[in-house]
């Protein structure tokens, strides 16, 4: 490593060269001097610098409001060795907060036109860009990286991080292999508030421990939307959940796509329609698109403190530098300027970390309709569509499976067999599968009189 008085020579983003002196002494005042906020153990040396510029591998999910201010702060601490994960293409509605894009890039895959950004502005960055869905990539693909970190708008997505993180994990003897560990660090944020938090799978509160803390989506009843509308959001959801199903508009086999601006045309129109029929006002073409794709209001200004704090932690967990958070902080800005940290607790029975069976509470004249509902309404669960399988005299059975239609259409008479009609008995097995992990959970049934 260079000393400070010299130039350093680093790599450019396009392959060329570029030197200048003091380009890292903003890091080096952090890595290469103790101070009275260092870790401990800290001990400053000239390697740690070293280690983030050469070594050190990011993973970033999400190139979004959050995923483009998270680059950009990692970028300029001293990670050059990134990859960013991102299914989205550019948008019109996103140039207002998401600042590595331009109106000509509309269209282009967000992963890709950040990663170009990134690496032509600054030298020596090297940003490797995934068009794909998180669900997309393995094991192998994930074991790469020393942390990663979420820039999301989904629960779903950040549940199935979490369970991946938690599947990479070894144990020994029933001991936790540190050297399994991949940090996670999450952020989100909605309007002017937003959180940091800190996960070590498998030490500390992972996501599905604090299930709680995110609002559950917003579902309206389907009698209001059918027959007695209220609000511009009842009138799009009508359009959406009842007249679209019927009527088709695009063929057969076309599912309403949220970025499809023909799509969200027409719905909006249909909703004029239905608002006017009882009027109703405040259908807009920006309400409907946010309706159809459950949009999050994004602030500009929240995405950036939010990010700063997320990147802040990676260079902290990285460089061993400073004490990381522990373990969540919550900001707000609605009223003045607030915000609070706190250590949220590991749940012992959780369905996700804790590495027992969840048991499941029925009599046995309950029926499987019952335990699905169970699995989809429950605060600590939340899934979206389980798929319930066990084993019977040694044979695995599928009892219910919503994602395949032949065997959904199979399985559903299951539903309202009770659990003893069945077959299953006390302390029997369920396997669970469900979109918010890749792991199967295992859940035991205990029967109530």
């Amino acid at each position: 490593m260079a000393d400070s008085d010299e130039p350093m020579v680093v790599d450019g983003g396009y392959g060329g060269t570029c030197e200048w002196q003091g380009r890292w002494n903003h890091v080096k005042k952090l890595l290469e001097r103790a101070g009275p906020f260092t870790h401990p153990d800290f001990e400053p040396s000239t390697e740690s610098l070293q280690f983030l510029l050469e070594t050190c591998k990011i993973l970033v999910i999400g190139a979004g409001g959050l995923g483009c201010e998270l680059l950009k702060g990692l970028a300029f601490s001293g990670f050059c060795n990134i990859h960013v994960v991102d299914m989205d293409i550019i948008d019109v509605s996103n140039l207002n907060r998401q600042f590595l894009f331009r109106t000509k890039d509309v269209g282009r895959p967000k992963a890709d036109v950040a990663a170009d950004f990134i690496n032509s502005r600054i030298p020596g960055c090297r940003v490797v860009p995934h068009f794909k869905k998180i669900q997309d990539l393995d094991e192998i693909f994930y074991k790469q990286f020393h942390i990663i970190v979420c820039g999301l708008d989904s629960v779903v997505a950040r549940r199935w991080m979490n369970g991946m993180l938690l599947s990479l994990l070894v144990y020994k003897d029933g001991v936790l292999d540190p050297g399994s560990i991949i940090p996670l660090i999450d952020g989100g944020t909605e309007g002017f508030k937003g959180n940091a938090r800190v996960i070590l799978p498998g030490m500390s509160a992972c996501i599905d421990c604090t299930l709680e803390l995110y609002p559950p989506q917003i579902n309206f009843p389907m009698c209001t939307i059918a027959s007695m509308p209220r609000l511009p959001e009842h009138c799009i959801e009508y359009v959406r959940v009842l007249l679209w199903p019927k009527v088709r508009p695009f063929g057969d086999s076309v599912v309403l796509d949220g970025d499809d601006p023909e799509h969200i045309q027409w719905v909006h129109q249909r909703s004029l329609e239905r608002a006017a029929e009882f009027n109703i006002t405040g259908v807009t073409y920006r309400l409907t698109q946010g309706v159809v794709k459950r949009i999050i209001p994004a602030v500009a200004s929240t995405n950036a403190v939010i990010a700063a704090a997320c990147a802040t932690e990676v260079f902290k967990i990285a460089s061993s530098a400073f004490i990381p958070l522990n373990n969540y902080m919550v900001f707000n800005d609605v009223d003045g300027l607030y915000t609070y940290t706190f250590e949220a607790e590991r749940k012992e029975n959780c369905s996700a970390c804790s590495q027992v069976p969840l048991d499941l509470f029925f009599s046995s004249s309950s029926k499987l309709q019952k335990v699905l509902d169970y699995l989809i309404e429950s605060a600590s669960l939340q899934m979206k569509s389980p798929a319930i399988t066990t084993t019977i005299d040694g044979k695995n059975k599928t009892l219910y499976l919503q994602s395949v239609a032949s065997i959904e259409q199979r399985t559903r008479p299951n539903l309202s067999k009770t659990l003893k009609e069945l077959g299953l008995t006390e302390g029997q097995e369920l396997a669970v599968a469900d979109i918010t992990t890749p792991q199967t959970m295992l859940f035991r049934l205990c029967f109530t009189s």
